[in-house]
């Protein structure tokens, strides 16, 4: 079982502690001290779906050097504002065919990546492949 914690410090601050003791601090205000709990949403989606392809990559041997993932979310007008639009972009670069690529974002986004999957059940989540020098 995975627990996570958090502590109020000051103002719209918070410190997070998770089960694997890493802590890390956010910021739910105006000042932005921190990441957002909707930033650190997109940061995990990012994570899970980077980490995947990774894997996937290393598995059909492709020479890949460098992996960058961005993701840029809308949010539902009013409350619950959750995520209904997210658009990710994957910038690759080594040698690495279209066919692995596409291969592996697809499998993280349809068989792997859990946070992709809680993710739509509310969001529609679209991608793109970039192949950097």
């Amino acid at each position: 079982m995975i627990e996570a914690t958090v502590n109020w410090t000051d103002k719209d601050r918070f410190v997070a502690l998770a089960s694997s003791r890493h802590s890390m601090v956010m910021d739910a205000g105006a000042e932005k001290t921190a990441n957002s709990p909707m930033e650190l949403v997109l940061i995990a989606l990012c994570g899970c779906t980077a980490s995947d392809v990774v894997g996937i990559l290393r598995k059909k041997r492709e020479k890949f050097t460098a992996l960058e993932v961005r993701a840029a979310g809308e949010r539902a007008d009013g409350y619950p504002a959750v995520y209904t639009a997210i658009h990710l972009t994957y910038v690759v670069r080594g040698t690495v065919s279209e066919k692995a690529m596409q291969d592996a974002v697809r499998l993280s986004k349809e068989k792997y990546c859990s946070v992709s999957a809680m993710l739509e059940k509310t969001a529609k989540i679209t991608y793109t492949i970039e192949h950097a020098a």
